[in-house]
């Protein structure tokens, strides 16, 4: 039998804020660096706990893939360009962010597993509440931990712990088909937060169209069932059961909405319906998950939304699938 081919995929150490090395010198070229800002030395601790841990979690997820009969390599998520092929698995090491990116990568062939490399202490944040936020990586997709990580690597291969398919979004800019399917969300808007955003959207299938909508607004957000439960959800939005294969929108901080127009602000896109948005700004953009990647529109364009996308193939943890059954 041939050996099974994994993918480590790892959040970078380069989000972890720079600390100068006590006592040395700056180089006379180039200049030296204005002076650190004054912080406090327990945030700077708790920064160097952070980036122990997630190293910690790597070292482990390497020791273990190290000592089983796979073929693996390991690749930091910033310095990975192509399409991922040729692996029958992709393991991701950080948190949901990282998990986000790795999807950007995938068709529906490959399942991902992520770990949490640094999970949310809850005693320690009840600790520091008074003086910095203490969360860490959410890691609300992520099945494993460093704790757990062998057996859910274990279970995983064996297929006794299956993958979820989870729905995508599709964007078309002008009709043409955008490469990166967004797992959580997308966000449509003018890149300065300062500005309206001006555009129209109206839904449409086979066998319908609904009435046009012209907003002037913050943008538009919509999202997967996955991502229902993040910015959305923050927003005023619902959660959807993580199988659905609706998306969720809503208009951002509408300008004077019509009475006709606001029971349409907030909504569903059937699975057999699509989002038509007209772009009415000198320039705009659509974000896919966050900010990292992102697509300049401008004036006249037209974006089709839709769920007709590749679905990803997740190995959910526990508490999902649960949910997901009710």
């Amino acid at each position: 039998m041939a050996r099974r081919r994994v993918l480590l995929f790892l959040k970078p150490f380069d989000v972890y804020p720079p600390r100068p090395l006590a006592g040395a010198p700056f180089p006379t070229f180039p200049p030296p660096p204005p002076p650190p800002r004054a912080a406090n030395p327990k945030i700077l601790s708790y920064l160097d706990d952070r980036c122990r841990v997630h190293k910690d979690t790597i070292d482990l997820c390497k020791s273990v893939l190290q000592s089983k009969p796979l073929d693996w390599i390991s690749v930091q998520r910033n310095h990975l360009t192509n399409p991922i092929r040729d692996v029958d698995l992709v393991i991701t090491v950080g948190g949901d962010g990282t998990l986000l990116r790795a999807s950007h990568f995938l068709d529906s062939s490959i399942p991902i597993l992520g770990v949490n490399s640094d999970p949310t202490c809850s005693d320690e944040v009840d600790e520091l509440t008074d003086e910095f936020d203490a969360r860490r990586s959410t890691g609300y997709l992520c099945a494993a931990t460093a704790r757990n990580f062998e057996q859910i690597l274990d279970a995983t291969l064996a297929g006794s712990k299956n993958h979820s398919e989870l729905s995508r979004i599709s964007v078309k800019l002008n009709g043409s088909q955008l490469p990166t399917y967004a797992l959580n969300d997308i966000l449509v808007s003018h890149p300065c937060p300062a500005t309206v955003s001006r555009f129209s959207l109206r839904k449409r299938s086979n066998m319908d169209t609904s009435r046009l909508i012209n907003s002037r607004s913050s943008g538009l957000r919509v999202s997967t069932a996955t991502g229902s439960t993040a910015a959305m959800l923050s927003a005023g939005g619902f959660t959807m059961p993580i199988s659905s294969r609706e998306l969720q929108y809503m208009i951002r901080e509408p300008i004077s909405p019509t009475d006709a127009d606001k029971p349409l602000l907030h909504g569903l896109v059937k699975q057999e319906q699509h989002m038509l948005v007209v772009w009415y700004n000198q320039e705009g953009a659509v974000y896919i998950d966050g900010s990292h990647v992102t697509h300049p529109i401008q004036h006249g364009d037209t974006l089709e939304i839709s769920s007709d996308a590749p679905i990803l193939k997740v190995v959910l943890p526990e508490y999902l699938l649960n949910q997901a059954s009710l």
